[in-house]
């Protein structure tokens, strides 16, 4: 008698398929998890080695000038006989060189999830495990109190902030100058210097089919999604170039210009009513930062129909350039920063500037309006943070100052922003440091501080309404992070 074997039920079989995809999913989540402490563990020691060499060269010159040779001081081996370089943890998935807009951008991620606070990755236990670094610090730069006498940790010592999961898009080959959340929150784009936009989604159950390559030739200098949907993004170069990308089309549906005296176009904002636009577009003059190379400003109010100008709103003679810009919920009120430190205010159906006040001593290069738009927050080039009072003009409700800030290797790639979060409560800004500075505002003394990249932190942006920002780097990676 021969046997026959017996087959599998197909419903039995795609059962047990799906159960082994679940655990090698799994797996590879907690091997995931591995890489990125390990990454964040490398970092940190790296950061630490610097301090302590820092800490002990200061100590030599203290030595030397007593007359005591400092050079016994000296450690017996360089931070790279001692540590190596941290690299990269996910490799870097080549690039056509053709247009890709009929095609799915390529995505890499690395994911981090943690189902609780004790279950993430905190940098308290390194503190603790090199109390002696902490100690020359303190030292060396002093404690901090607020107003009310109460100590504030320095950046430096922010906890780390809890993180629930972590995508990282690596697709882009050079340093990254703008990321932002599309007005649901469910497509990303994001911009570098090599001149490419690229459209993608950390959630593996929104479509992919928005997905798509940009290749614009210049510089990327701003980007900013429709406020009503998600279909048009708008796209501003160093060569006076605004492009409209149409994400279901997939193309440009219009390729504008400002005129040759302003060829960088700074910022573009998208009004939250009406079918309109804002551009601040810059002449150009010699610098030694992004800042420093601004010249004049115009500011151009453009329809979103005909895709033509339709004003140019008033700034005076020779008016120093705009760097940012951010509308009301009703597009009635357009707030536009300065380089020589001032707010300007402007009523958009009039056309005019409706007030204006001096905000900081240096260049503004980020502007917010509040929650309840009663305030408005600006960023100075010089790390000042103030949050402004719109109901007693000239009033500061809020302030900080951002040590990370002022770092030579992040001015060379950004002009430094900020970004608030759904409740208006933390504020995240850009960093010279691997790491970005995450400050509470109003009745908080501190705040955290984000997982590290490998390079200065460029450009920031918050989820329109979940607890996932963005992270933006000269390394030329995006992260998504979404924080418990």
């Amino acid at each position: 008698m021969s046997l026959t074997k017996a087959r599998l039920p197909a419903l039995l079989k795609i059962s047990s398929e799906k159960n082994t995809i679940s655990c090698l999913k799994k797996e590879n989540k907690r091997l995931n998890q591995k890489l990125l402490q390990l990454q964040a563990l490398l970092e940190e020691k790296e950061a630490q080695l610097g301090l302590s060499k820092r800490s002990m060269g200061a100590a030599n010159s203290s030595f030397q000038s007593s007359g005591i040779d400092g050079e016994n001081l000296r450690p017996s081996s360089s931070s790279e006989d001692i540590c190596a370089p941290a690299t990269s943890y996910l490799g870097r998935i080549p690039q056509s060189e053709e247009c890709a807009a009929a095609e799915p951008t390529k995505f890499a991620s690395a994911r981090v999830e943690s189902s609780s606070r004790q279950d993430s990755y905190s940098a308290s236990s390194l503190h603790a495990s090199s109390g002696g670094i902490d100690d020359t610090a303190q030292k060396l730069y002093g404690s901090h109190f607020d107003e009310n006498g109460r100590e504030m940790l320095r950046e430096e010592e922010f906890p780390e902030v809890s993180v629930e999961f972590q995508e990282t898009f690596l697709g882009h080959t050079s340093p990254i100058t703008r990321c932002r959340f599309s007005a649901s929150g469910n497509n990303i784009a994001s911009a570098s210097v090599d001149g490419s936009v690229r459209i993608w989604t950390y959630d593996s159950s929104i479509p992919a089919s928005r997905n798509a390559t940009i290749y614009c030739g210049a510089e990327i200098m701003s980007l900013d999604w429709e406020c009503k949907s998600d279909r048009l993004l708008l796209i501003g170069t160093a060569d006076g170039g605004i492009k409209a990308w149409n994400v279901d089309a997939k193309r440009v549906v219009c390729d504008l210009n400002t005129t040759d005296a302003f060829p960088s176009v700074l910022d573009l904002k998208c009004s939250p009513v009406e079918p309109i636009f804002v551009s601040a577009a810059s002449s150009r003059r010699l610098g030694s930062t992004s800042i420093d190379s601004l010249g004049y400003a115009s500011l151009t109010v453009w329809n979103m129909k005909t895709w033509k100008a339709m004003t140019v709103l008033p700034l005076g003679e020779d008016p120093p350039a705009i760097t940012s810009l951010c509308f009301n919920h009703n597009g009635k009120i357009l707030a536009a920063s300065a380089t020589d430190g001032m707010i300007h205010m402007f009523d958009m159906s009039a056309g005019l500037q409706i007030t204006g006040w001096p905000a900081h001593d240096s260049a503004i290069s980020s502007l917010l309006f509040g929650p309840d738009e009663t305030s408005i927050f600006s960023l100075g080039s010089d790390g000042k943070i103030f949050e402004w009072s719109l109901q007693n003009q000239g009033r500061v409700l809020w302030s900080k100052t951002s040590s990370w800030f002022s770092e030579p290797q992040s001015s060379k790639y950004c002009r430094h922003e900020m970004a608030l979060d759904a409740s208006g409560r933390q504020l995240l800004a850009t960093s010279g440091s691997v790491r970005a500075p995450i400050y509470q505002v109003q009745g908080h003394s501190n705040g955290f501080k984000t997982l590290p990249h490998s390079a200065a932190i460029t450009t920031v942006d918050w989820h329109p309404s979940l607890p996932i920002f963005l992270t933006g780097s000269a390394d030329n990676s995006v992260r998504v992070t979404s924080i418990l």
